[in-house]
């Protein structure tokens, strides 16, 4: 999972960077260790199929949808022929639905086409790009049903995957992804993919600015991992808890409020 490729990344999206020199050495590594890039699309459709996948299949995947994803890395995703799936924030992407709020230079929707065009799966990642498990029922709905209208209406084919912004999903959260029109969805979660998992909560791996080449090898590989993508790993599982007792605690006072009246 990667976010911005960037060699100046905004001070708020430095972290979940990554340089396009390092972007390229991590590319090169995959090729040369016979790695076979995958949509997500194709992933699902097999695992639901029964069918079998490519030697060594690996997804490439980026969040959002900052301009450095076509700058930096179509080059490279293009010299290999990688597959790759684009996760898109509709309401941050530069045109006519930008509603503000993107945290650094976001792609235009003409570079949206040009990735497509050129092989990438593109998927959605919201509009406003919220915390999907603490919004109500009717806003749920609204950000993943307008994400994937806005993408069929631009692209001509509406988008049949989706990824949860920072990850965060519930059961809730799944069902509304799953009406909107989405056949699969990824969270994050810091582990590998698995069918087990399900089509609505496969799980993927970081790479951050302070991922070097041997972790992330160690990451594609399966290998006992580092002390980085451990820590992350126990954060998401930490993170899950808190976010499950602050949405009943927030179910719980709207429904105090609409009994008493006071608000």
């Amino acid at each position: 999972m990667y976010h911005a490729v960037a060699r100046r990344p905004a001070p708020s999206a430095y972290a979940l960077s990554v340089s396009p020199e390092a972007f390229a050495d991590q590319m090169e590594l995959l090729h040369g260790s016979g790695f076979t890039p995958v949509t997500t699309a194709r992933l699902a459709a097999a695992w639901r199929a029964g069918e079998p996948l490519p030697r060594r299949p690996v997804l490439i995947t980026f969040d959002d949808g900052y301009e450095g994803v076509h700058r930096y890395a179509l080059p490279v995703l293009a010299s290999y022929s990688f597959a790759a799936t684009l996760f898109v924030s509709t309401g941050w992407l530069r045109g006519p639905y930008d509603v503000g709020g993107a945290p650094d230079t976001m792609l235009d929707w003409d570079q949206v086409r040009e990735l497509a065009r050129a092989g990438a799966e593109i998927g959605g990642h919201s509009h406003t790009h919220p915390q999907l498990d603490q919004l109500d029922g009717a806003r749920l709905g609204f950000e993943a049903g307008r994400c994937r209208e806005i993408l069929a209406a631009e692209l001509g084919a509406a988008p049949a995957s989706f990824a949860y912004p920072y990850g965060y999903s519930s059961r809730r959260v799944r069902r509304a992804v799953r009406a909107a029109g989405f056949a699969q969805a990824l969270a994050v979660g810091n582990a590998r993919a698995c069918r087990c998992q399900g089509p609505y909560a496969l799980e993927r791996l970081t790479v951050r600015r302070a991922t070097g080449i041997e972790e992330f090898a160690r990451l594609v590989e399966g290998r006992r991992l580092g002390l980085g993508v451990a820590r992350d790993r126990a954060l998401t599982k930490g993170y899950a808890v808190v976010r499950r007792v602050r949405r009943t605690a927030t179910v719980a006072r709207t429904a105090i409020t609409a009994t008493t009246g006071r608000g």
